[in-house]
């Protein structure tokens, strides 16, 4: 199992940078060949929503919400969806604590909670240095394909 980190969804949808879009679409599309099972969390869909329905010029994609809805969508009949759990919060505090994480970095440290929770050890992500302090887990390079 692979978690699919927030970067790889907007990389793969987007149009500013064409380069980023190949790369993070030949990651998921070798990993997916490789009969790996792609995953990701709420957590996940709610950013991507956030960074897509923002304007461009404050750093989004500038899409409506339906656009958006419709690329969440797609992305949970590729992605296997692994829910919320009350275990989550506790589990997050512990590493937001003990790597002394601070500002948006904490948004990684939960996803890096719900990987610990639901057992997933391995995440594809662009923001090799945010995961890399987290021992427990292994960062998949999109470069790498």
């Amino acid at each position: 199992m692979i978690a699919v980190d927030t970067n790889i969804l907007v990389g793969a949808i987007q149009t500013f940078d064409p380069a980023l879009r190949a790369t993070a679409r030949r990651a998921v599309k070798a990993l997916y060949r490789q009969g790996e099972q792609l995953l990701c969390f709420p957590q996940n869909l709610v950013e991507f929503w956030n960074v897509s329905t923002r304007p461009a010029n404050s750093n989004g994609l500038g899409f409506s919400p339906e656009q958006a809805a419709r690329y969440v969508d797609k992305f949970q009949t590729i992605l296997r969806l692994f829910p919320d759990t009350p275990e989550i919060f506790p589990t997050w505090r512990q590493l937001v604590l003990q790597h002394r994480v601070s500002g948006i970095k904490v948004h990684d440290a939960r996803i890096v909670a719900a990987m610990s929770v639901h057992q997933v050890s391995k995440i594809l992500t662009f923001d090799l240095g945010d995961f890399r302090r987290y021992e427990s887990i292994t960062v998949i390079d999109p470069n790498s394909f």
